[in-house]
Parts: structure tokens; sequence; C-alpha cells
């Protein structure tokens, strides 16, 4: 299942990501993974949350992106959750490639929220079908 929470700079996305993510975390009975572009967000998760910087992994766009997250899911099968802050800060400001991405990504047997620094009348259809409140 693919969510996107949406919203411009300074709009609660990130705040909304993580009471989700510490939501899972708390009810998951598999690994849980949050993904951002760096280390900001140590603090604010819980340690049995797994904090992933995408910065130290040198991933650079959308099939990168999906090769690491899928690449992940192979390598631990109790991954129950994924979320994404600044979507697309790590992958780019393509919509049309960021709606590919959303496709390859509900192929994973995951949940997978993200967060993406747009208003929904900005994207394509393809990409704001996935849009959550």
């Amino acid at each position: 299942m693919i969510s996107v929470i949406l919203g411009n700079k300074g709009s609660g996305k990130t705040k909304k990501i993580i009471d989700l993510c510490v939501k899972a975390t708390a009810e998951s009975k598999g690994n849980v993974i949050f993904i951002e572009k760096d280390n900001t967000l140590t603090y604010d998760l819980s340690y049995k949350t797994r904090l992933v910087a995408a910065d130290e992994y040198g991933i650079s766009g959308y099939d990168a992106f999906y090769g690491f997250i899928a690449g992940m899911c192979a390598g631990d099968y109790d991954i129950t959750d994924i979320f994404v802050d600044s979507t697309l800060k790590i992958g780019g400001r393509d919509y049309e490639k960021l709606a590919a991405f959303l496709e390859r990504l509900k192929d994973l047997s995951v949940r997978i929220v993200l967060t993406v620094s747009a208003d929904k009348e900005e994207l394509p259809e393809a990409v704001a079908k996935y849009a959550i409140e």
C-alpha cells in the first residue's frame, strides 16, 4: 500500500509522518524503516525504528531509490512499513518520474508512506491518487 503526504514546506508533513511511524513501530510485529535525506530526525524516532540517511548511500534519482528500497525488502522479509521523508530531495523534482517510482513501489509487499513537498493541484493524477489527508 502506497500513501503520500502532500503539502508545501512548513505544512507539517514531517510531523505527520513521524506520528505515523511512531504508531507503526509500536504496533508492528516486524521491522519499521524510516528513510530521510540526512540524520536530522535521530532523536524524534524510537530506537526500534531503523533510521536510514539516503545521503550516506549516494542515492540519486528514482531508479537508484527504487533499487535501494527493493534491496532492503529483499534482504529483510520482516519489514512491515517504510516511511520516506523529503522524497523530492532524494529522487528529484520530475513528477512524471515520481509517478513511475510510485507505480513500481506498489508491487512491494510493505506499507510505504512518503512525503512530497507539493500541492495536489500541481501533481499529475498518477501521483495525486496516492494522497492522504
